[in-house]
């Protein structure tokens, strides 16, 4: 699968690289300063795609999506112009020699450049989401207000301090409890912001606590970070931060929090076999977290009342957004759904991976309010 996409993503770069460098020359300043010289033309033409490289040599994976964008819009914008010809039966010009600016060209880069720009910030900027939910059964108070957030992969956009100034939002919401559904950290997380991060998890006050299940990068990829993930666990063991794998903790005598290991796991219980071994009692209500928003038919099936999940970023970028659930790797990419009596929940995450844009969609936490018997 990652083979496929990796390989789509490579031979996309190498077209959009290419298109882009013949747009490039279409532009009435290039063509002034060539004076004819199809070498001097496609030299200055090429100065864009050599800029390109560079940045690649920083930050490939954004890079790539900006040249991604600018292709789309360009091949798009392109295909406008020539339907347009067409309806318009427009005759050659009189005078073809009369060069003129490339108005559709420079149109292409303002409004990319504004888009990107409007994606980056909503990328890297919290809102908060709120879900006011109900249920029959007593959760030994009136109202139980639950904070989740995921996919906060800690120094991708922001950094431990960064991260820090988040969880002084989140507290600011008076939670009775702190969810995290994975992907707490990153490949790249580097150990001072883990610790700082986790650091930040152990001075939220709450009524409940703050509870963690795993996601797929929490392990870290390649090896390429200088901490293990065992070394993540105490740490959030030592800042209070209860981790749930395949476990389940019953609060207040009235509600359970459950946390599953990530879809990734090879040891990963099925849910049947997870409540069985749980022995959760059906009166009470129960919320799982499950970073992978991809078991939706068991989980209802087992009757559980609430499951709460991330990973899809939302769906990340626009038309990609929706493929997850086309293919049948997620069964939502975000909001809420209702089936049977179990509600589902997924947050487009409270920042990101490696890409640094997100349209379609926003970065935030949620903030949940059930109401109970």
């Amino acid at each position: 699968m990652w083979g496929i996409i990796l390989g789509l993503l490579f031979s996309g770069t190498v077209a959009g690289g290419i298109y882009l460098f013949t747009r490039f020359q279409k532009f009435k300043v290039v063509q002034d300063l060539s004076r004819g010289r199809k070498w001097i033309r496609r030299g200055l033409a090429l100065i864009p795609i050599l800029i390109f490289i560079i940045f690649c040599l920083f930050d490939m994976m954004n890079s790539i999506i900006v040249l991604l964008h600018f292709m789309v819009f360009w091949a798009l914008a392109d295909l406008g112009a020539f339907l347009w010809r067409i309806l318009r039966r427009k005759k050659k010009e009189k005078n073809p020699e009369v060069k003129r600016p490339y108005w559709l060209g420079l149109g292409v880069i303002l409004f990319t450049t504004g888009y990107l720009c409007v994606g980056w910030y909503l990328a890297h900027h919290v809102w908060v989401t709120t879900y006011t939910l109900s249920t029959e059964k007593s959760l030994g108070q009136e109202k139980l207000r639950v904070v989740l957030f995921a996919d906060s992969h800690v120094g991708a956009l922001f950094d431990g301090e960064g991260f820090a100034e988040e969880m002084q939002r989140i507290q600011a919401e008076q939670p009775d409890l702190v969810l995290i559904a994975g992907d707490y950290v990153d490949g790249g997380t580097t150990k001072e912001d883990m610790i700082r991060a986790c650091q930040a998890l152990g001075d939220l006050k709450t009524t409940y606590g703050v509870f963690y299940a795993i996601g797929n990068h929490d392990r870290g990829y390649f090896r390429s970070r200088n901490f293990s993930y065992e070394e993540l666990l105490q740490e959030l063991e030592k800042n209070g931060v209860r981790n749930l794998r395949d476990e389940a903790e019953l609060l207040n005598d009235s509600f359970y929090v459950v946390g599953r290991l990530d879809k990734s796991v090879k040891d990963r219980k099925n849910m049947e076999t997870l409540c069985k071994d749980l022995r959760l009692d059906p009166e009470k209500y129960t919320i799982v977290m499950d970073h992978q928003p991809g078991d939706y038919a068991a989980e209802a099936e087992a009757g559980v009342d609430l499951v709460v999940s991330g990973h899809t970023h939302g769906g990340q970028l626009i038309p990609i957004n929706r493929i997850g659930e086309m293919i049948g790797v997620n069964d939502r990419t975000y909001g809420l759904e209702t089936r049977d009596k179990t509600t589902f929940i997924v947050t487009s995450g409270i920042a990101d991976w490696s890409i640094g844009f997100k349209t379609g969609t926003k970065s935030e936490y949620v903030v949940i309010d059930i109401t109970g018997k």
